[in-house]
């Protein structure tokens, strides 16, 4: 490894005795080396501290920061951000596995195409046990030239939007997850941190698409894990998704649901008036914005105002499409771990 790494890996955590080792395993058996991996631990109260602790004792790659208090999941994740001072950065969650050349891949495909701002490759779900429930292709055309284009991709996805930064479609079948890609570490410092409104992972990923194309490696490397503890499920309210983003957004008073779903709403406008993009495609976007809205969020967001839960997302499917084998390609499973 050089001396200053080209990637930086933030994996945020909080409570995720669980799956943390798989991950961690996961993550430092990767093909590709040159990365510095920070931990920051929201205040754990279970076994996590430990974990990482002894990880930490094992690669010198790996920085252990724990915070002093629950700064919420938005703050957690802005802090890695903040800490990044390589070319190229990742979020990486507690929970989910990741096949061993999926660093390579994506930083090869950075580096061939430098109009390129974010690399992944299509995400497969497994449960709580490393099965695999899921494998889909890429819906998106992230990967087009024109801002406007990948705009309406995002906002109009699948079908609907999903809970943690991935899209799904009408199912509830996950079909992307682009918030877990390798991004240019210069984009992501050009954008505004991620907020914690309802659904604020969807304007931050507008945020990162308007800056330039996304590419999606075709083959399934990226696995996301779906069991109860993640915080589509553990937090099944608007209100207790968005404590869970930060936890001053507790108070009824100051943070009303309905200001939760409107900053979501005006989180979009925001994102594209930001954007480098000409006059012509700010025009365009705000066309798709406003489609959008009359379509999609003014229906919702009214359902949902009134009720305070989020619209409802059936069972993952039971059978996945592919027959890839988690044990071959994901470091650390060779050594049985169920």
């Amino acid at each position: 490894m050089s001396e200053m790494p080209r990637l930086t890996i933030g994996l945020p955590v909080f409570n995720g005795e669980r799956y943390l080792a798989e991950s961690l395993d996961a993550l430092l058996g990767q093909s590709y080396e040159d990365y510095v991996l920070v931990i920051s631990d929201n205040a754990s109260t279970d076994g996590t501290a430990a974990i990482c602790r002894r990880y930490l004792k094992q690669d010198s790659r790996i920085r252990y920061v724990r915070q002093p208090r629950n700064i919420g999941a938005a703050l957690n994740h802005n802090f890695l951000a903040r800490e990044c001072h390589t070319e190229l950065f990742k979020w990486a969650s507690a929970d989910d596995l990741y096949a061993r050349d999926l660093l390579e891949r994506c930083v090869a495909t950075l580096d061939e195409h430098p109009e390129v701002v974010l690399a992944h490759s299509w995400t497969a779900a497994v449960d709580g046990a490393s099965r695999l429930t899921q494998a889909l292709p890429y819906p998106l055309t992230t990967d087009s030239a024109s801002a406007p284009e990948r705009f309406h991709s995002l906002l109009f996805g699948a079908g609907c939007e999903g809970l943690g930064g991935e899209v799904v479609d009408g199912d509830g079948v996950i079909r992307a997850d682009d918030f877990y890609g390798v991004i240019r570490t210069d984009v992501l410092h050009r954008v505004r941190p991620h907020d914690s409104y309802y659904y604020a992972d969807r304007t931050f990923m507008a945020e990162i698409v308007l800056q330039g194309p996304f590419h999606q490696t075709p083959e399934w490397l990226y696995f996301r894990r779906d069991h109860p503890e993640r915080a589509q499920h553990a937090y099944p309210t608007v209100r207790s998704r968005c404590v869970n983003l930060d936890p001053r957004r507790a108070s009824r008073v100051r943070h009303p649901a309905v200001r939760l779903l409107a900053e979501y709403v005006l989180g979009y406008a925001s994102a594209i008036r930001r954007a480098p993009l000409s006059a012509a495609e700010q025009w365009e976007c705000r066309r798709h914005l406003l489609r959008w809205l009359r379509t999609h969020a003014i229906p919702q967001l009214r359902r949902m105002a009134r009720r305070d839960i989020p619209p409802p997302i059936s069972a993952m499917l039971a059978a996945p499409a592919t027959d890839i084998s988690i044990d071959e390609i994901v470091a650390g499973r060779e050594r049985g771990v169920s």
